[in-house]
């Protein structure tokens, strides 16, 4: 038996609740993980409140996210003892997720843990941080560079955005952290952002074409903020969108692009080739200031992560929530 959050289905609801289940409901795979950490993200607040409908499958153990030993393996590259860590891939939504003691996983969908991070800390950074880590590989893939100019940030306050402001910050990069919650400056401050912006002034529909304040952008929230974002790009630059906290609409024009030769690039942290995985965890074992993580950390056990769902749906959670799944 193992303790988990299990999703169900009653009269058309989403119901979660925290139960011990049988080893047996474990989704097929060929490596069998005990978790020491999961978290809470943004997608985890969608699956158990319902309110937006992403799984396939009932019931359903939420948790995009492990960090874990492996206890069995059937995959040769992996052995039991084994750190390894698993993001995306559909956990949570087509395939049973990380908030729960076991998890069962195919062995194509683990990256070995640095030796210099603790799964506490790889879960600390999860797909929020891997995903920022993305986003930075991407603006320097497109020829970002420290020196052309600041660097926005949306969703400053949250999992991706506080990452990546650490993570540019860290790489020589001027970063403008924009947030719904002012009262953080100080904190965005502390990750290493320069200049703090109020969200507001992105939220509202804007004109198309907008004075060039930023060289490149992290975007997390779509709409009218990522529509604003890219009204503000100087000629030439790029933004990294990768979340739609805002709303998964974009009613822009075309204008900055065929004027200002402006590239937006999609992030998509789910399906990305091993390589690419490798490669990012790699880099957060560098370029990550982890006294920077540990501020943006909060840890909570099982029993706390129903009523946190709604919390972080509405915004009101700072950074990053680690579950410690053997703990009530």
């Amino acid at each position: 038996m193992a303790k988990a959050i299990l999703i169900d289905r009653e009269n058309g609801q989403h119901v979660a609740t925290l139960r011990d289940i049988d080893e047996g409901l474990l989704s097929v795979g060929n490596v069998t993980v005990d978790v020491e950490y999961s978290t809470m993200n943004y997608k985890d607040g969608l699956l158990i409140t319902g309110e937006r409908s992403l799984i396939s499958v009932f019931p359903m153990i939420p948790g995009i996210d492990i960090a874990g030993v492996v206890a069995e393996s059937e995959d040769p590259r992996w052995s039991p003892g084994d750190r390894v860590v698993a993001n995306g891939f559909g956990l949570g939504e087509r395939h049973l997720g990380g908030l729960a003691q076991r998890a069962r996983v195919e062995g194509d969908w683990l990256v070995r843990l640095p030796d210099s991070f603790t799964t506490f800390q790889a879960a600390a950074i999860g797909t929020a941080g891997y995903t920022a880590m993305l986003c930075v590989l991407r603006l320097e893939k497109l020829g970002v560079r420290p020196g052309d100019g600041d660097i926005l940030v949306t969703g400053a306050s949250g999992g991706v955005g506080g990452v990546a402001v650490a993570l540019l910050s860290k790489l020589g990069y001027r970063v403008v952290a924009a947030t719904g919650r002012m009262s953080e400056a100080e904190y965005l401050r502390s990750l290493g952002a320069a200049d703090i912006i109020d969200r507001a002034e992105l939220a509202a529909p804007g004109e198309p074409m907008q004075r060039q304040r930023w060289a490149a952008a992290v975007d997390t929230a779509g709409s009218h903020t990522l529509v604003n974002v890219i009204a503000g790009i100087r000629y030439g630059g790029v933004v990294a969108a990768t979340g739609l906290a805002h709303g998964i609409d974009l009613p822009a024009t075309m204008f900055p692009f065929i004027l200002r030769d402006i590239t937006l690039s999609g992030v998509d942290s789910v399906m990305q080739p091993m390589a690419v995985r490798e490669e990012a965890w790699a880099r957060l074992a560098t370029d990550l200031d982890v006294a920077k993580l540990e501020t943006m950390v909060e840890e909570i056990g099982l029993s706390d992560v129903i009523a946190r769902a709604p919390r972080i749906l509405a915004g009101e959670i700072r950074g990053r929530t680690v579950v410690d799944v053997n703990r009530d």
